[in-house]
């Protein structure tokens, strides 16, 4: 039987800050941005953000949501553990059908999960 991996929360605004100035993918309906946590690794952190250029309080938690969905099914199998990732919302994510956000979130995934090429 497969262990079940623990998600995180990132809360603080430092914890995001720290995330944004690591690897990022944008694909369809979300961005998702990576970093590893050298003083975390025994699980995944998570966050979730959605500006107001996104539309209202209502679409922006809907957006939240949605992406808070695909996370806790795409991170466990696709997610590096030590890492940190923080899922941003876009104009179409509340919007967008949740089978084609969720193959955006996998392929987002698939993508940061390789390691870089060198330089």
């Amino acid at each position: 039987m497969t262990e079940k991996i623990q998600l995180g929360r990132l809360k603080k605004r430092s914890e995001f800050l720290y995330v944004r100035d690591g690897r990022y993918r944008a694909i369809g309906g979300v961005v998702i941005q990576m970093r590893e946590n050298p003083e975390n690794d025994e699980q995944i952190r998570v966050g979730f953000t959605a500006t107001k250029k996104v539309g209202n309080a209502v679409i922006r938690n809907r957006a939240k949501r949605r992406l808070k969905a695909c996370a806790q099914s795409k991170l466990p199998e696709l997610g590096l553990i030590g890492h940190d990732y923080v899922f941003i919302a876009r104009n179409n994510t509340a919007t967008r059908k949740f089978e084609a956000l969720q193959e955006d979130v996998k392929k987002a995934l698939i993508t940061l999960s390789k390691p870089l090429p060198p330089s």
